[in-house]
């Protein structure tokens, strides 16, 4: 039978959680559909766990990498071992709500070159639901040539969660892929390299669950959010530098806002500073930087949960990372548990 959909994993270090997503998957298998697994060579126990579920279920096709060689890559590479007509860039860690597959190939036709899923988001374990849906869409949603700017606005943010795109394979393959090799984001390089995709349709409903606080490159966060990021939002041509910056600032590792907030998040030290900080910078602005560095981080830490405990609604994700985060101190825990009892 022809593949219609592709569900397409990279996969690194994940065997603690990667059968805990492949069960979400095989649950609701139907005709027509593949698993297809890349490993980047993960030293821990992925490979065991792969070969416990590939005795059991022949729909999972798994390619172990030699040498580990990036996210970016890794996807590219399990497109091209795919046969679906689409693929879908599933996470290794997240989860497929019921009958998300059946909802997808529902909506595949002639004419979409891109879905966009709607995602619930949860704690690591799954215990808290932080969001119902991550976009507020009450009905499905479709873009056309004419809407580009509009569909940017609106979505290139959500996009940094590679889970949700499914993709018209020949049109990701027909499309400049290496260019975005090391951005952590190939699949927005794919989507909005110019000319951006068209006709494209976002599902509103929720149909996967984001496991957040579990990223692999929470180690990174400041170079990814603070620099890779923007630059590869800002790097489009086809899109006009106020659409642009309703997704992000060009440059966020100006605001001394954010260098504070990541200062909280244990994210931004001398040591990020020293990397990262241009030398050509000001001397006023260079000696904030500085500053900020070297500011005590359980300190900023209780500020920031102060602020978005008492100013900021809502809240729950931005506390969630301050409080599990490495700067985090018993001033901010006793501070938050004080804020629940009292509300």
């Amino acid at each position: 039978m022809p593949i219609k959909l592709s569900i397409c994993i990279a996969t690194y270090n994940r065997g603690k959680f990667i059968g805990e997503t492949l069960d979400s998957i095989l649950t609701q298998m139907e005709p027509g559909v593949e698993i297809v697994v890349v490993d980047g060579a993960s030293p821990d126990n992925t490979s065991e766990v792969m070969a416990q579920y590939l005795l059991q279920h022949p729909e999972i096709r798994y390619f172990r990498e030699e040498v580990n060689s990036g996210v970016d890559a890794d996807f590219d590479k399990a497109v091209g071992y795919a046969r679906g007509d689409y693929c879908w860039l599933m996470t290794d860690d997240d989860l497929l709500k019921p009958d998300a597959i059946k909802k997808v190939l529902s909506v595949l036709g002639d004419e979409e070159e891109l879905i966009v899923v709607n995602s619930e988001i949860r704690n690591v374990d799954l215990s808290v639901v932080f969001e119902h849906q991550r976009l507020e869409f009450d009905v499905d949603k479709v873009y056309q040539a004419a809407d580009s700017e509009e569909f940017f606005s609106e979505i290139a943010g959500y996009l940094s969660f590679i889970g949700c795109v499914v993709i018209r394979r020949a049109c990701w393959l027909s499309r400049n892929r290496s260019a975005y090799y090391g951005t952590l984001f190939i699949h927005v390089g794919v989507i909005f390299h110019d000319p951006p995709i068209t006709n494209v349709r976002v599902i509103s409903e929720p149909l996967i669950i984001i496991r957040y606080g579990n990223a692999m490159w929470t180690s990174r966060s400041f170079e990814i959010w603070m620099f890779k990021w923007p630059k590869l939002i800002w790097s489009f041509p086809g899109f006009s530098d106020a659409v642009k910056r309703k997704v992000c600032r060009r440059e966020p590792w100006r605001s001394v806002k954010a260098l504070f907030h990541n200062r909280a998040l244990g994210a931004y030290t001398v040591v990020e500073f020293q990397k990262f900080w241009p030398s050509n910078m000001g001397k006023l602005e260079r000696a904030m930087a500085y500053f900020l560095s070297v500011f005590p981080a359980s300190l900023a830490n209780f500020i920031m949960v102060f602020y978005f405990s008492i100013f900021s609604k809502p809240a729950q994700m931005a506390l969630h990372d301050l409080l599990y985060s490495r700067s985090a101190g018993s001033l901010s825990r006793f501070f938050v548990r004080l804020s629940r009892r009292k509300s």
